[in-house]
């Protein structure tokens, strides 16, 4: 990769130039810090430094298990509310306060692609969401989520009943990487429906006044996706186009998946069913994942964002 950024001829091809350059940077940070953790190593004699060490240590052990071929990738989270009404929509608030609080701690920046508000207000000032899609930047973001897929289950006494009825609800994470360019991905211009509107917010409040809002529709497969987060209707498109390449992308992982199901003879589950972690606030408290059996009772603390235990035992699975 240095031998390529010194050729004369690097810098014409500009998009491709700036992503080798920032990969090389990152790769050099990742040398660096193992350089400093041999010197260190090499260094030590006090036994009660030997715990930070370790510590230390366990970090860098991460990029062992987040080598995937998109893991270094930014990602994109999308929540869906399922059948439930107000409930399940409150749900879908909750879980998206959790990951933003999570993308904090991690030192990644998000941002709200796109959203569609549900009915009324939960507790706390939640404002009910029937679709919310996050884009979270930072290095790994993609590695570190990618196990949130799949069906997140809350049971509680619902806020929204007079009887204070205990109400289970539903809600759909999905997580794909970011994909900016990738050969893999092949769209033409032809098989695209871009239509522009004007973004909205709760009680039709307009982000901006002019149609700066886009949705496209991948028309062979039917995808339609949407970007409202931007004022330039430029740059809401290139977000809206990145996030079509990463759902064709999952689209032809998912079909590839099928395709060796029907040759090994297994049944293909249905992604919606695909219930992954449950949080217990009533009569109980626990939040237990349904894949490593890792749970806790402190259900709070999850919620505020304090995902670490559940993600890395299920990376390390």
């Amino acid at each position: 990769m240095e031998k390529e950024t010194q050729k004369s001829d690097f810098w014409r091809g500009r998009e491709k130039a700036i992503k080798i350059a920032q990969e090389l940077s990152q790769l050099r940070e990742e040398i660096n810090s193992f350089d400093k953790l041999e010197e260190e190593l090499a260094g030590l004699k006090d036994e009660k430094k030997v715990g930070e060490f370790e510590e230390k240590l366990k970090k860098e052990e991460w990029k062992i298990f987040l080598s995937g071929k998109y893991d270094r990738n930014n990602a994109i989270l999308s929540i869906y509310a399922g059948a439930g009404g107000q409930d399940a929509q409150d749900w879908a608030a909750m879980l998206l306060r959790m990951y933003e609080r999570y993308s904090l701690a991690k030192g990644f920046k998000t941002g709200i692609l796109a959203q569609s508000f549900g009915q009324g207000i939960g507790p706390e000032g939640r404002i009910g969401i029937k679709s919310v899609t996050l884009e979270i930047k930072g290095l790994f973001a993609y590695g570190f989520l990618k196990k949130e897929n799949g069906v997140h289950r809350l049971v509680r006494i619902s806020p929204f009943s007079a009887q204070k009825l205990r109400h289970t609800s539903f809600a759909l994470v999905e997580v794909l990487p970011e994909i900016t360019q990738d050969k893999e991905v092949e769209i033409k211009p032809e098989e695209l429906k871009i239509e522009f509107y004007k973004a909205s917010g709760p009680g039709g409040q307009y982000v901006n006044k002019r149609e700066t809002a886009v949705r496209i529709t991948h028309l062979p497969s039917d995808i339609i996706v949407t970007c409202q987060s931007e004022r330039l209707q430029a740059r809401n498109r290139e977000k809206a186009m990145n996030l079509l390449r990463s759902k064709l992308y999952q689209l032809k992982i998912e079909r590839g998946q099928k395709e060796l199901s029907k040759l090994k003879g297994e049944k293909t589950s249905v992604s919606w069913g695909n219930q992954i972690r449950s949080y217990v606030l009533h009569p109980y408290k626990l939040v237990k994942d349904l894949r490593t059996d890792i749970e806790t009772s402190n259900v709070q603390a999850v919620l505020d964002g304090y995902l670490n235990k559940f993600i890395e035992a299920e990376i390390k699975s």
